[in-house]
């Protein structure tokens, strides 16, 4: 199995970042990837309503996805970079485990969100990541364009439209509002951590590691929280393995294998199709349809969030 670029270790709704290589221009964008782009849109897409359907606690979920992930990259990480891992350094350890442990939060705020306010909601919540992660270089000193500043302006107002409409509706709503936004802003610096790391640790090490840390962070809050980790029907596993080759393996690995042919900014553009793609799933196959009044605010979102993509790729 090769080794799936960084952004293959990130969780469902974080867009692909820039590689740093150059977009293609004016040529004419190959088939086959923007073929591969739409699987993996899919991919991406099926993770919430397949959350949402799966009766299994949240948190096991989140436990179980990431160790058969562990499972299925470790023999490959082991048998290919076993000298890396020896050698990783002290810092690059502690960085990697940090952005395990960021992630086990993301997963552990986001799974439960799913349960509590509708799968549009919860999805175009949960990909205020870029939002969350230009926030954080703000404060470390870095000045986002103007076009990035106000695509975060309209996104939040979207947000603020959104959680509004849900207040509206229960206030168990809204509690599920506030945990897709905090697995946000975690999964923000589970890429701001996972950057650094990645500068001197290859992706399929780092992924080791950092998937690791989360499923034995996970595995520590269902024993603390009581959560069974098993006893479900053969069909709950079978939902929980397509799960993790779904959205964890195809459909973020294949995003990250044609963002060097069809550039950064139509991928990560493209990704955004996840909060439609989620609710016309979870429409169609749950009948969990949001109410009228939620589809301008997600509008909202996905427009600032499409700016700030276009100003990143203007600023890079």
């Amino acid at each position: 199995m090769p080794a799936a670029r960084s952004d293959a270790a990130a969780p469902d709704s974080v867009a692909v970042r820039a590689t740093g290589q150059a977009a293609p221009g004016h040529r004419a964008l190959p088939r086959l990837d923007l073929l591969l782009l739409a699987v993996s849109i899919g991919g991406i897409s099926l993770s919430a309503p397949l959350i949402s359907a799966t009766a299994a606690p949240a948190l096991a979920i989140a436990f179980w996805r990431n160790a058969m992930s562990v499972g299925v990259l470790g023999p490959y990480a082991l048998l290919r970079h076993r000298a890396e891992l020896r050698g990783i350094g002290r810092r690059a350890l502690l960085l990697a485990v940090a952005a395990g442990v960021l992630l086990a939060v993301h997963f552990a705020l986001w799974m439960p969100s799913l349960r509590m306010t509708s799968v549009a909601s919860a999805t175009a919540l949960v990909t205020t990541t870029p939002l969350w992660t230009i926030l954080l270089l703000r404060l470390m000193g870095e000045r986002a364009p103007r076009l990035v500043r106000i695509g975060v302006a309209v996104a939040f107002a979207g947000v603020l439209v959104l959680t509004g409409v849900d207040l509206s509706l229960s206030a168990r709503a809204l509690l599920g509002d506030a945990l897709a936004l905090g697995a946000g802003a975690a999964a923000a610096g589970y890429v701001l951590l996972g950057a650094e790391v990645r500068r001197t640790v290859s992706t399929t090490a780092y992924t080791l590691v950092c998937y690791t840390t989360t499923a034995v962070v996970l595995l520590g809050v269902c024993l603390a929280a009581g959560t069974p980790l098993g006893g479900w029907p053969a069909g709950v596993w079978w939902q929980i393995a397509l799960l993790m080759a779904t959205a964890q393996l195809l459909g973020h690995s294949l995003s990250n294998r044609v963002v060097r042919t069809l550039g950064p900014s139509v991928t990560s553009t493209a990704i955004l199709l996840e909060t439609p793609g989620a609710a016309l799933i979870a429409a169609v196959w749950l009948g969990q349809w949001p109410p009228a009044a939620a589809y301008p605010a997600v509008g909202l979102i996905l427009v600032g969030l499409v700016l700030v993509a276009r100003g990143g790729r203007s600023a890079s």
